[in-house]
């Protein structure tokens, strides 16, 4: 297959186009907006529809719609932008309604900065909206990594019957590399994924509360959300078979950097450059940030290892608090740290290392 050179934002949106999504609403805001400028483009000449809605409210509701027939939809924003969005998937949480949705973080809190971030951890991973529903959370390095990502969220959407959130942020949707595109699904495929859906899709006949899509979120007789609840929680604990992280040069380590997205991306690089310098550092990157893999921080030989450094473009730190979990009190933690869209630094982590192998 030939290699493309595409913006992150635009390939996720072909990734998505190819996955069989055929129905976006969105609306603008940095440093998302070439996703649905690039699905405004590209979904006349598949059959689909984009609609740019009034606010984000609208937008999700519009995907909450759709997809509750039984469509592969999806929507975008860039972190406060997701905060509007949050009822509306708390609502498809609700109702079983699969949909996929982009975070393409930038600072905060409050309308913060354009520039990107990773401030989003606790919002994407813990309380993305209210009633304590949970979602898979994938968190791309590279472009290559958000279309392979986002061409598999709408599998385990429909598999799940739950939303699925690409985290991802203003670096990886803002710069361009060569990526492989996956293939198009074709017009039977898609026909296939919808009639998959009949026994509950929304798709103008009588509605069996028990089996179709809630279209009236909080429509619950009594009783009936406990056990919603209930066999949700057993969805979730399933999930652990789709923890994935990379470990990389972990095992004779002395020093374990643990991050994830652009910030993973920079520090591999540093794992790289202090190896030449006989420097014994490696990686732990996870690629779902929930479910957490806290049994990759079992790769560390916690002996040898002097801390692992928690690197992460959020000050107060977040996702730190996942790598305490899974540290398990075996080692101490120390932060490298910035914030408010400066990117993290090769140098910081490199000297950050150095500092603990000081010591």
């Amino acid at each position: 297959m030939s290699r493309v050179f595409m913006k992150g934002c635009e390939a996720i949106a072909e990734a998505a186009v190819r996955a069989g999504c055929r129905f976006f609403a969105g609306y603008p805001i940095t440093p998302q907006n070439e996703i649905p400028e690039y699905f405004a483009r590209r979904m006349p000449e598949v059959g689909g529809n984009f609609v740019q809605g009034e606010s984000e409210v609208a937008s999700v509701n519009m995907v909450y719609g759709a997809a509750s027939a039984g469509i592969r939809s999806m929507t975008s924003s860039s972190s406060p932008g997701i905060s509007l969005k949050s009822e509306g998937i708390s609502y498809c949480a609700a109702a079983r309604i699969p949909m996929v949705y982009v975070n393409i973080s930038r600072g905060g809190p409050g309308v913060g900065s354009i520039q990107p971030a990773q401030m989003d951890y606790f919002q994407a991973t813990k309380a993305s909206g209210n009633g304590g529903f949970e979602m898979l959370v994938l968190a791309p390095s590279s472009v290559q990594e958000a279309v392979d990502l986002t061409y598999a969220a709408f599998d385990y959407a429909d598999r799940d019957r739950n939303p699925v959130l690409i985290l991802a942020d203003g670096v990886i949707g803002t710069m361009m590399e060569p990526v492989v595109l996956p293939e198009m699904k074709s017009d039977e495929e898609i026909a296939s994924i919808l009639k998959a859906k009949k026994g509950w899709a929304c798709t103008g006949h009588s509605l069996d509360y028990k089996n179709r899509a809630w279209i009236q979120p909080g429509y619950w007789k009594t009783g009936d959300m406990q056990k919603a609840n209930e066999e949700a929680a057993e969805l979730y604990r399933s999930w652990g078979q789709d923890a994935k992280a990379e470990v990389y040069l972990a095992e004779d380590a002395e020093v374990v950097i643990a991050a994830y997205g652009i910030s993973a991306r920079i520090a591999k690089a540093v794992v790289d450059l202090l190896r030449k310098e006989g420097v014994r550092v490696g990686l732990i990157r996870p690629v779902t940030v929930h479910p957490f893999p806290y049994r990759a921080f079992e790769a560390i030989d916690y002996s040898r290892v002097k801390a692992v450094l928690d690197v992460e473009m959020s000050i107060p730190a977040q996702f730190v608090k996942d790598v305490e979990v899974a540290v398990k009190g075996r080692c101490r933690i120390e932060t490298c740290l910035c914030s408010g869209g400066n990117i993290i630094s090769r140098d910081a982590v490199a000297s950050a290392v150095k500092a603990i192998i000081g010591q």
